[in-house]
C-alpha cells in the first residue's frame, strides 16, 4: 500500500526559531532515500507503510533526544497503487 504522509515536526519551549531542529529532521528523511517534498508548513513522504512511519518515528526519536518536548502532525493519504503520487496530486490541481 503506498502512502503519502505529510509530517509537521518542531521543538516547544525553545525560542521563536525551530529551523535548525526541524533541519535535522529533513536531513533524517533526505537520508531514508523516499521521495519527498519539504513545504512550508510539513514535510510530504511517500512510500510503503512501514518504510514512512519508521522514517516518522527515527524524526520524532532524533528530535526528543535533544527536546524535552516535541509537537508533532501527521497527515495521511493511504491507497492501494504505485509511486508517483507526490506529484501527480500536485499536476492535477495546477
Amino acid at each position: 500500500m503506498s502512502i503519502l504522509a505529510e509530517v509537521s515536526i518542531f521543538p516547544m519551549g525553545t525560542g521563536e526559531s525551530v529551523g535548525e531542529a526541524v533541519a535535522g529532521a529533513v536531513a533524517l528523511i533526505r537520508e531514508s532515500g523516499l521521495d519527498y517534498k519539504v513545504g512550508p508548513m510539513g514535510t510530504t513522504l511517500e512510500g510503503e507503510w512501514d518504510e514512512v512511519m519508521n522514517v516518522v518515528g527515527r524524526c520524532h526519536q532524533a528530535m526528543r533526544s535533544k527536546h524535552p518536548r516535541v509537537y508533532m502532525t501527521i497527515k495521511i493519504d493511504s491507497r492501494e497503487g504505485g509511486p508517483g503520487r507526490l506529484e501527480e496530486k500536485v499536476e492535477r490541481v495546477t
